[in-house]
């Protein structure tokens, strides 16, 4: 049931100043796009009457079949903190359809519907509660971005050490304008490292909150003279950034992860959906971790996850239950990065669980102990797998997983698949400064 109605959206900018609404939406590549109209073309809009030219933007139609409209969702609307108060900026998140009136089949918000509409037929709805990492660079006398960040603080240290720490308190309150519910916010391990957590939503609300949040960031720390980046691994010899994916199944109100007869309090179906999940971490590395720089923060030694396990408490493993229980169970998947397409990832993510739902799956032993001092031979004997190295590796198997590749439906699999070679191939033949100081005078 919606909050608001056609006829509320249209009251809201006449009665909130707004002059210009941004109707936004995500392509297939998780970039956030946006068509800008006046408050005078707001009775057009709510009534799904404004087009986009679907083929100028990557993976979603060709030249000849371009016309597609934007749909907005009512309960999205919110006006813009940062914009000027006098002549407001809002916005409007956006499904993606075709002219005859049916969904876009390569719309990623509607590939995280089909995934959700799966689960309401199995009786569960899904909420998923993310930790946003990213961090904050200063920029040169041209304003361009730099990896400089002239901060050195670590891990929940303070100013004055934590030079962002105005600009993410200005962030934690204009997303609170928008109605986020911020749980915590701190400087992380990384100089210029920083993370913002927000109550966990249902999963199409936290996707979009996502890409909100995503925005804010990027928009007020260039505000204030830095450039916020989600990039994985920006920095050589420091921690990446991730993006943790907490998750929980609801049926009838109640947690279906929670069982306090288990010795761990996790029920049947969380025990399945952890087993989907490690079943299916390999197939869907390619969406979860997204760029050829994403490998480079799947590495041992900084924190991040590479190895597939699980484990009640273990960081070091790929997913890990975190210490509340009851209504608050929930399963981490630890892989995930910011620079994923939020419905994506959520869908996958999803799809897998349900997956080791459907087939009663077990998980293999927890691990306890630290997985980054394991040899291979340790790791290999304990049926430890490791996550893709590459970005290559990881479509390899994204195209060997039917169950994920059937999740994104054809359309998306085949433009993400031959999006994502045709960036392996550009990074593959680039000569690097890496190599031109190794080999241009040894050789």
């Amino acid at each position: 049931m919606s909050r608001y109605s056609k006829e509320d959206i249209v009251r809201m900018v006449r009665e909130d100043d707004v002059e210009f609404i941004r109707m936004q939406f995500t392509d297939i590549f998780g970039q956030l796009k946006n068509v800008a109209i006046t408050a005078s073309q707001i009775e057009k809009a709510v009534n799904n009457q404004v087009m986009i030219d679907g083929s100028s933007i990557e993976g979603f139609v060709r030249i000849h079949e371009s016309d597609q409209y934007l749909r907005p969702d009512p309960d999205t609307f919110s006006i813009l903190p940062w914009r000027p108060q006098q002549g407001k900026v809002a916005r409007l998140i956006c499904d993606v359809y075709n002219p005859d009136g049916t969904p876009f089949a390569g719309d990623p918000r509607g590939v995280l519907k089909r995934a959700l509409k799966k689960a309401e037929s199995m009786g569960y709805s899904f909420n998923v509660g993310p930790e946003m990492e990213f961090f904050l660079f200063q920029t040169d006398d041209q304003g361009r971005p730099t990896t400089a960040t002239g901060d050195e603080a670590g891990y929940f240290d303070l100013g004055p050490l934590d030079h962002g720490e105005s600009t993410r308190r200005e962030i934690c309150l204009a997303l609170e304008q928008m109605g986020f519910e911020i749980e915590a916010s701190h400087h992380e391990v990384a100089a210029g490292q920083h993370e913002i957590d927000f109550r966990y939503a249902d999963a199409l609300t936290a996707a979009d909150n996502i890409m909100t949040f995503k925005l804010a960031v990027k928009t007020l720390a260039q505000k204030n003279g830095l450039h916020a980046t989600f990039m994985p691994k920006p920095v050589f010899g420091i921690n990446g950034s991730g993006m943790h994916t907490n998750m929980s199944l609801f049926r009838d109100g109640q947690n279906a992860f929670a069982d306090p007869k288990d010795s761990r309090g996790l029920s049947r179906e969380a025990y399945a959906f952890i087993a989907g999940l490690l079943a299916h971490a390999r197939g869907m590395a390619a969406v979860t971790n997204p760029l050829v720089n994403s490998y480079k923060r799947l590495v041992p030694g900084y924190e991040a996850p590479c190895y597939v396990a699980w484990s009640a408490g273990n960081r070091s493993a790929l997913i890990r239950i975190p210490a509340s229980r009851g209504m608050g169970t929930r399963v981490e998947l630890r892989c995930p990065d910011p620079a994923c397409n939020p419905y994506l990832n959520m869908a996958v993510c999803l799809a897998a669980g349900l997956d080791g739902i459907e087939r009663g799956l077990t998980p293999p032993d927890e691990i306890t102990e630290n997985i980054f001092a394991m040899g291979p031979e340790a790791r290999s004997a304990r049926g430890i797998d490791s996550l893709p190295g590459t970005l290559s590796e990881a479509i390899d198997c994204l195209q060997a997983d039917p169950v994920i590749a059937s999740t994104l439906g054809e359309h998306v699999m085949g433009q993400y698949v031959q999006g994502k070679m045709k960036e392996w191939n550009a990074y593959r033949t680039h000569v690097s400064s890496w190599e031109i100081g190794r080999y241009l005078v040894m050789y």
